[in-house]
């Protein structure tokens, strides 16, 4: 097998970390990313200098449904074949639910649903038997949360997708998996105020926030093991125990 990858919101929190971790365990990867230029180029540059030649940057926004087409062409005229897909970048919209607009609604759709499913139908043919796709879920696809009901929404989705796609890509014998994570200390939730963080921690059994670091061995345990297929991990230390 090629030993590549591909990771979509590379250059930040979960994405960077997961990252850093496969080039780590030798393997090469396409870095994509949505906004922030100077940021990716940062990253981009930094890994290339402790893996030189395992990296290559391209910017893809995942809630534009041509961006697919820009990586499939990317990946063509690099001769760049994967056996590892990272379904990690996501957003949403924290709008009150009487605010909710449909054109903000169908984005987070587009970027959480609908890129992941179209893409890997473009990248099927070319993707390498035996090899594996990784979702970023969440715990908010588990426990429904007030904060953004299209992102809990599509979160759920995500898990119901990674299950019924176990059949669809069985043929190749590609594995599907995600990772749900819980509250991960990434920059956006370092910006949290104190007391809100306070009161998170006292929701979890082991009292903190995960590290990115630390959830990358779930991830990593899903691309190397060969016979996790359909599973959605969840690691959140606890919530919701206490």
């Amino acid at each position: 097998m090629s030993n590549s990858a591909l990771i979509t919101g590379a250059t930040k929190g979960i994405g960077k970390a997961v990252c850093e971790r496969l080039l780590k365990e030798g393997m090469s990867v396409v870095m994509t990313y949505s906004f922030d230029d100077a940021t990716a180029r940062q990253v981009s540059r930094e890994f290339e200098d402790r893996f030189p030649g395992k990296t290559k940057l391209l910017r893809a926004d995942i809630s534009d449904l041509q961006s697919i087409e820009v990586i499939a062409s990317f990946l063509s005229e690099h001769h760049i074949t994967l056996s590892c897909v990272v379904f990690n970048a996501g957003m949403t919209d924290r709008s009150d639910f009487l605010q909710i607009e449909p054109d903000n609604w169908l984005r987070v759709f587009n970027a959480n649903i609908h890129f992941p499913v179209f893409l890997m139908q473009k990248l099927y043919p070319v993707f390498e038997e035996g090899g594996c796709v990784v979702f970023t879920g969440s715990l908010m696809g588990i426990h429904p949360h007030s904060v953004s009901l299209a992102y809990g929404v599509t979160k759920a989705s995500v898990h119901a997708l990674v299950k019924n796609l176990v059949k669809f890509l069985a043929g190749k014998k590609v594995r599907v998996n995600a990772v749900a994570p819980g509250f991960v200390d990434t920059e956006w939730q370092k910006t949290k105020p104190v007391e809100i963080r306070d009161n998170i921690n006292r929701k979890l059994a082991l009292g903190r926030f995960c590290t990115p670091e630390e959830l990358t061995d779930v991830y990593w345990l899903l691309i190397n093991n060969k016979y996790m297929n359909g599973e959605i991990v969840v690691c959140d230390g606890g919530y919701s125990y206490c």
